[in-house]
């Protein structure tokens, strides 16, 4: 039952009583803005009480839990409206020490105002205390409660003592005798409280949870820190003090209430900032009440780890803290549960810190690639959270994180990519500026120079510098192509990684010729600037030596994915796509279309491939009507013209539908003639069968969205194969939609069957177990057979134990022309097995 009344504060602190707050309540939290309004609203009532003596104040409700009962007197616990009723007892201590020094009888009011409203004159150790705070706040509390100055004067307690004692000077006019009782009057009868007390079987806890708290918000942790308490009950005391008081000491509040997520995530990634409580409210409610100090204990531990992860000076192992220092610098949050997972690892004695080292390595380059291949933010995030839950207790983390970053849509740059980027991405507009800094900070320090450069001071300079002076244009002419400009060799020069350097005198340097800037380089302590200024000339030859050079150190300094998407293995030849594009002249165009049937891909891979590569005349790849891609951006982001302008001003025109001049097209044999290759069959690009519906074209929205190009391709060339064999294709209308290879009903009869199907964001499905009831393949002998001709493919491992359930294939193998051979001569061998069953 409940007891519900009106009570004013004199009634609520007079008599032998105490009011605990519970452990699960967070620590005194009110801040100037709050105790101002407080003030303000009591002066405003010490005003209206003059005229109107029962004028009152509603200070909102006053939830109690009747606690123990005995001849001391009765403990309530305080269940809401803890920092209220802490904020009036700071005001009474302030009050009480103000009428001692400043009136008349105020050795008497003293004695009242401490023993009548703040202290249980009789009772000793905690039982003294009318309002008993948490342990956070105890010290501040019994310290202005003994008229002592806090330890901590910048303690929330501290400041509404001062703040409180201000105001009472301010406010007392010695012309007016009776202002400040007014005032304590106004305290003591004209604030008035709904007292609302709770007894026998409620539950105190669920009433807290569900009030309408009108002070300040209770955080997430807030929440947690509450349930925890109230399931700990008086063994609280001592979990508090021992455990979560120094786990509250080591983190602010930020990083506590993180340390949550972290805890939770790393178990389930979806989960989201704002659900954490209810999380894990679900996971501790599973667990006895005596797991919950083990639970706390837990915390504490991950709360000295995740400390170190925010300070890693505090780590001992150089090459570890090495790598936690880099995360830290690098600012994405989103690696945060798996770092606090490796450390905890460490910490269980699971693996070693040179392990854990490892992994870090590992997530530090796949952060850097994607920056360099221009990938810097796809994605992020959900890769990221979702690792931690990728390694078994008994894997190593290093294979574990590796090998789930190498695969899926995750874009961790390949070498060959990482070989092309460095000349053709443009670097100096990839990422943040801090994190494209610390790249090239930390190749400098892969040289492995014993003179340490303080980077501070340093920003990127561009050694071709960004406006061009008549020296430096003079020295770019000679390199200058018949189908460029001085202008567009300079700008697919100038961002990017060979061209770019760190230095603290950059103004200085700006657009000096190079036969002066190479003497100030020389005299830089950062061994990639000597480096620079041995050439004699800085030209686009040198340019490229050093992004070559640039490359070989990231490949060197950070591990590439396990699955290598190369273009040399993809079966695409993507330089000749790149040729024929420079050979288109102004007022000419070509079509996605026309270059993949060059190249003998589909429209898709090839744009693709297209967008990410800074390639002079790119603006005129059209659509096959004629149009722009909607699609299209320039290399440079910074670039605002409009490519139909550019277009229109080279000579190409247009229809009023925005649709380019058909006899200005170039078309696939044109390009091929003018390439000077062999006459053969005609040209023909991948295409793919479509549906009754949409969902062809889905899946092929879907491939190009999670899959680098060759992997494009390499899906694309296997369906076409399929088909090509008398296979067919079906899609799925799930979100993610497959793609499943059927053989036809004329062979496998009304139940279809599928060899395999493909997931666009992630992997190639083998259906053994809808082939079990399938002859011949019933016959687990056969089904044994297709499982080791899949498994002739490179990086292809499927294990004997699978051949009832659907393994998986990573669905970047496909982007290897080798291994893709392989899996089209299984799915052949598939078909012909078909086949003969029939006959």
């Amino acid at each position: 039952m409940m007891d519900v009344q009106e009570t004013a504060l004199r009634t609520i602190l007079d008599g032998t009583k105490q009011y605990r707050v519970p452990l699960y309540q967070r620590p005194y939290s009110w801040e100037k803005s709050q105790v101002q309004r407080l003030w303000d609203d009591i002066e405003r009532l010490a005003s209206e009480r003059t005229s109107a003596t029962a004028a009152g104040h509603f200070m909102g409700s006053l939830v109690l839990s009747v606690g123990r009962t005995g001849p001391a007197g009765t403990e309530f616990l305080v269940v809401d409206g803890q920092q209220r009723l802490t904020t009036l007892t700071i005001l009474l201590c302030a009050l009480r020490d103000y009428v001692e020094k400043n009136e008349a009888d105020g050795h008497r009011r003293r004695t009242m105002l401490h023993e009548s409203y703040l202290v249980n004159r009789f009772s000793e150790g905690d039982g003294h205390l009318k309002v008993l705070p948490t342990q956070a706040d105890r010290e501040a509390y019994r310290a202005v409660l003994d008229g002592r100055a806090p330890e901590d004067a910048n303690s929330n307690i501290a400041i509404a003592y001062k703040f409180f004692s201000q105001k009472l000077r301010e406010s007392d006019d010695p012309e007016d005798l009776h202002d400040i009782a007014r005032i304590e009057e106004a305290i003591l009868e004209g604030l008035v409280f709904v007292s609302i007390t709770a007894r026998g079987d409620d539950n105190v806890y669920r009433i807290f949870e569900s009030l309408n708290n009108t002070g300040k918000p209770l955080t997430q942790g807030d929440l947690i820190r509450n349930y925890v308490f109230m399931r700990l009950g008086r063994a609280g005391d001592e979990i508090y003090d021992s455990t979560w008081l120094p786990m509250q000491r080591l983190l602010d509040p930020k990083d506590l209430q993180q340390l949550f997520w972290l805890d939770i995530v790393m178990r389930q990634p979806l989960v989201t900032q704002t659900d954490v409580y209810a999380s894990q409210q679900k996971r501790l409610e599973e667990l006895p009440d005596d797991e919950i100090a083990a639970e706390v204990r837990r915390w504490s531990g991950l709360a000295t780890l995740l400390a170190t992860m925010r300070d890693p000076s505090r780590e001992q192992h150089p090459e570890l803290r090495k790598r936690l220092t880099r995360l830290k610098d690098w600012g994405t949050t989103t690696v945060d549960p798996l770092t606090l997972q490796l450390l905890s690892r460490r910490a269980d004695g699971i693996e070693s810190a040179d392990a854990v080292a490892d992994t870090l390595r590992i997530v530090e380059g796949f952060l850097v690639r994607r920056i360099i291949v221009g990938r810097a933010t796809a994605g992020i995030n959900r890769i990221l959270l979702a690792a931690s839950s990728e390694i078994r207790r008994d894997q190593s983390s290093t294979d574990a994180i590796r090998e789930y970053l190498s695969t899926g849509r995750k874009t961790y740059g390949t070498d060959g990519e990482i070989d092309v980027a460095v000349s053709t991405i443009p670097f100096y507009f990839q990422g943040r500026p801090a994190q494209r800094k610390l790249i090239l900070q930390w190749i400098e320090e892969s040289y492995g120079s014993r003179e340490r450069v303080d980077p501070t001071s340093a920003t990127i300079e561009h050694v071709l510098p960004q406006t061009l002076t008549p020296e430096w244009t003079k020295s770019l002419e000679p390199y200058v192509k018949e189908e460029e400009t001085i202008e567009s060799l300079h700008a697919g020069l100038l961002h990017t990684l060979g061209n770019l350097t760190l230095t603290a005198y950059n103004s200085e340097l700006s657009n000096l010729p190079f036969s002066k800037k190479r003497v100030r380089l020389a005299e830089s302590g950062f061994q990639m600037n000597r480096e620079i200024s041995a050439n004699e000339v800085w030209t686009p030859k040198e340019i490229a030596a050093r992004a070559i050079h640039l490359a070989e150190l990231v490949k060197r300094e950070w591990p590439g994915p396990l699955f290598v998407d190369k273009a040399a293995r993809s079966g695409v030849n993507w330089d000749l796509a790149h040729r024929a594009v420079l050979e288109l002249q102004p007022g000419e165009w070509t079509s996605y279309g026309d270059l993949a049937a060059l190249i003998g891909t589909h429209p898709n891979p090839l744009g693709h491939h297209m967008a990410k590569v800074n390639l002079e005349g790119a603006w005129r790849v059209l659509q096959a009507s004629g149009g722009i891609s909607p699609g299209f951006r320039w290399a440079d982001p910074t670039d605002l013209r409009d490519p139909l302008e550019v277009l229109l001003s080279e000579g190409l025109h247009f229809d009023s539908h925005g649709q380019a001049e058909p006899a200005q097209r170039v078309g696939a044999e044109q390009l091929a003639e003018r390439l000077g290759l062999e006459p053969g069959e005609p040209l023909e690009g991948l295409s793919v069968p479509a549906g009754e519906d949409d969902r062809a074209e889905r899946f092929l929205a879907q491939l190009e969205d999670h899959n680098s190009p060759s992997v494009q391709h390499g899906v694309l060339s296997l369906m076409r194969s399929w088909t090509r064999m008398g296979g067919e294709l079906d899609y799925g209308w799930g979100e993610s939609t497959s793609c499943v290879f059927l053989i036809p009903e004329r062979i496998a009869g009304a139940r279809r069957v599928r060899p395999i199907a493909i997931y666009p964001d992630l992997s190639v499905e083998v259906g053994f177990q809808h082939l079990v009831v399938r002859p011949p393949f019933d016959d687990v002998a056969v089904r044994e057979e297709f499982r080791q001709r899949l498994n002739r493919a490179p990086d292809v491992d499927i294990a004997p134990s699978r051949l009832n359930s659907r393994p998986p294939i990573p669905i970047e193998i496909l982007g290897d022309d080798v291994a893709r051979q392989y899996i089209d001569d299984a799915l052949a061998w598939f078909f012909k097995k078909f086949d003969e069953n029939l006959e």
